[in-house]
């Protein structure tokens, strides 16, 4: 007998609540990737002073790590319908725990790049799974809870990532931000292997065959756009690379988008973009990650470069943002499924609008609790708004498609926070060159208009998801989506 036939054990599986068992263990690797999402905003400043490079070329440390997220969700998301989701989610705690190591271990900002994005290929192997994992494992008329507890997972690492990094940056130095991940993964890949139910493949899907050729013009059409847009300042928006690398990423882009047409088994199907909900769902999902992860981004500058602030006060001070997502995560699931996606989301959209309008007037001589209170309002935004709008968009896929719609939610939330980061590094420093200064040398009211410009296109990109989310369709996530009456057929929970 293979020593592998006894799991997942028999008392987890045995047990009536066994699905929650599952959603617990989702909950970690959400957690693990989330939180080094957002603890290395805090470490960017200090990174960029130990390895003496500049802020742009420092940014990459988190952008590689996005944009590898964004690259690889929808294509492992097809995968996992192939091989499976539990060994693909396994073998990915497995990989960011070797990728952490190497980060924490990094000579030069060169290997730490590198690290983050084989870090970020084990982030890929959880974050594909799990909207997938939970929506197959739950009863439907739960559905909306449980995503919202995953959705709870990815605010607790959001909101825990400054505060702890702030505090290892401050007692241990930067490379601690990398080390904790080490205990926390391997905590998850015990439980991954005991928990999570095996996989009842349909031979239809693992006979379909892989595109290979869609997979590579994605990965690279998204790099050579998302280095345009962060170097653009740094090399002159009219520089001959610049300009090249955009126009490859707009061509690769649109060669993905013919190679899925005519695919048979395409990464991304671009067929389920007729369902209403997935696509609205998608597209302000990633907006609303935008505005994020822009903010959060920019904020520790604003706090480290403008008040002076050191590293460990900034990470707590850009905690109230994920710790608001965190606190209302869960309820907004449960209104959800008592009410539907429309409401929670529009007033989701609306906090977030307000929260990021309210940054629009900060000043050096502001209250700190102002500021505070604002980023509490764009996290609670985000908390009414993600969980909702997550389960419109996996109630309304077809149960055969749940991996690649899984893979699809998650890269719209990856590439959202990498565009996030990447414009609002544009914006402040482009702002600081057209005053005439550089980032090293520009005083304080430079450094603030920076900010506030910086700020007021992240608010215009809130306008949008308001608009969105008023003017969307309404749809209960009550309500089945197509085939959905399949999704429990997906895993065996024996």
């Amino acid at each position: 007998m293979n020593k592998f036939d006894n799991l997942p054990l028999a008392f987890f599986k045995n047990r009536p609540n066994y699905p929650w068992y599952v959603v617990g263990t989702v909950f970690i690797g959400a957690f693990m990737a989330a939180l080094d999402t957002s603890i290395i905003t805090v470490a960017l400043p200090t990174i960029a002073h130990d390895f003496h490079n500049s802020i742009s070329v420092t940014a990459w440390v988190a952008l590689a790590y996005l944009l590898t997220l964004t690259a690889l969700l929808a294509i492992f998301g097809r995968i996992a319908d192939i091989v499976g989701r539990r060994p693909l989610y396994t073998i990915g705690f497995t990989v960011f725990i070797i990728g952490s190591a190497i980060c924490g271990a990094s000579p030069n900002l060169t290997v730490l790049i590198i690290a983050r994005i084989l870090q970020a290929i084990g982030a890929v192997l959880l974050q594909s799974n799990s909207i997938a994992i939970v929506t197959s494992a739950v009863p439907e008329h739960s559905r909306g809870k449980a995503i919202g507890i995953q959705g709870t997972a990815l605010a607790v690492g959001l909101s825990l990532g400054p505060t702890i990094g702030g505090f290892l940056i401050g007692t241990f130095g930067w490379r601690s931000i990398f080390y904790v991940n080490v205990p926390v993964g391997i905590i998850g890949t015990t439980l991954a292997a005991m928990i999570l139910p095996r996989d009842n493949l349909k031979k239809a899907e693992v006979r379909r065959p892989f595109d290979f050729v869609g997979a590579f013009l994605i990965a690279v059409s998204l790099v050579f756009l998302l280095y345009g847009i962060n170097q653009g300042n740094e090399r002159g928006w009219l520089s001959p690379v610049i300009i090249i690398s955009i126009i490859l990423g707009i061509i690769m882009l649109f060669g993905f988008y013919l190679q899925e047409k005519r695919h048979k088994a395409p990464i991304i199907d671009f067929a389920l973009f007729k369902i209403t909900n997935l696509t609205w769902g998608n597209l302000s999902g990633a907006i609303t990650y935008a505005v994020m992860y822009g903010v959060l981004f920019i904020i520790p500058y604003y706090l480290e470069e403008v008040l002076k602030f050191p590293s460990a006060h900034s990470g707590l001070l850009t905690s109230p943002l994920p710790l608001g997502m965190m606190i209302l995560a869960p309820i907004a699931g449960r209104i959800a499924d008592r009410l539907g996606e429309k409401i929670p989301t529009v007033m989701g959209a609306v906090l977030m609008f307000i929260g990021t309008t309210g940054l629009i007037f900060l000043s050096p001589t502001s209250s700190i609790a102002i500021m505070i209170l604002l980023l509490f309002i764009i996290g609670v935004g985000m908390g009414i708004f993600t969980p909702p709008n997550n389960s419109s968009v996996m109630g309304s896929t077809p149960s055969e498609s749940l991996g690649v719609s899984s893979g699809m939610l998650n890269m719209a939330r990856s590439l959202g926070q990498s565009v996030g980061i990447a414009l609002a590094f544009a914006i402040f420093q482009g702002v600081t060159i057209v005053l005439g200064f550089t980032m090293n040398n520009a005083p304080v009211h430079a450094l603030v208009d920076s900010f506030h410009t910086t700020i007021i296109g992240l608010a215009i990109l809130s306008i949008l998801v308001m608009l969105i989310s008023i003017f969307r369709s309404s749809n209960s996530t009550n309500k089945k989506g197509p085939n959905h009456s399949q999704n429990m057929a997906e895993f065996t929970l024996e």
